[in-house]
């Protein structure tokens, strides 16, 4: 993958002006990954932003009208990644078996910053997603989010991931709340084995939550 340029493309409804086309938006979008993960969201402002990149703040207004847009296109861009990757790892592929333990797999590796997108941190992203995703998700306006195509590459990565458990078992009558289930879950298991040890089974040097998951949906899709 090292040797591949990625181009993450976003859908144009959110955002004012596409960061990516512009060295100021690419560095508006990897200032605030780092800030974001440095301060909170609560705490995280475009003035502390502006102060950063050394850009006055109305520049960024130029490119995204809120932090909450902000966000939204960062979590956007996090599951447009995911979903590249998870296509490079099941392509060709026939065995469907092999195929989910594949996407599995996929979901549960850990991040690791990918060399061919210079101006993301997909470590510090990941971790965004983890913690502050659930601003997007549990608010008054998420069905208008909705609409404006928010959540899209999150429901396509549970889509595409979806189709392969029907591949492995077409008459499995719940695949979306199965995958939506083991996402979620994967994040939460994460969260809780770096700051709440005690709410999970993890051991030293073993990689229970891998184990875990694998054995949940392989069980529950025969």
């Amino acid at each position: 993958m090292e040797n591949l340029q990625v181009n993450i493309k976003i859908d144009a409804r959110l955002y004012l002006r596409d960061p990516d086309s512009t060295a100021l938006g690419r560095r508006i979008v990897a200032s605030g990954i780092e800030l974001i993960h440095s301060l909170g969201f609560e705490q995280f402002t475009f003035k502390k932003l502006g102060e950063h990149i050394g850009s006055p703040e109305s520049s960024i207004y130029r490119y995204f009208e809120s932090k909450h847009a902000l966000l939204i296109y960062l979590v956007s861009w996090y599951w447009s990644w995911i979903d590249y990757k998870l296509v490079f790892a099941t392509i060709n592929i026939d065995d469907p078996a092999v195929k989910l333990d594949r996407a599995i797999t996929q979901l549960l590796l850990p991040i690791e910053e990918d060399t061919s997108i210079s101006h993301v941190n997909e470590v510090l992203l990941h971790e965004i997603v983890i913690a502050e995703s659930s601003k997007i998700h549990h608010t008054k306006d998420v069905e208008n989010n909705n609409e404006k195509g928010c959540f899209h590459k999150y429901k396509q990565v549970i889509e595409r991931v979806s189709n392969i458990v029907l591949e492995v078992n077409p008459t499995f009558k719940y695949p979306h709340m199965l995958v939506s289930t083991l996402i979620e879950g994967i994040q939460q298991q994460r969260y809780f084995a770096e700051h709440l040890p005690s709410l999970t089974d993890v051991q030293h040097n073993e990689d229970a939550i891998s184990a875990f998951y694998k054995s949940l949906v392989f069980k529950t899709v025969a």
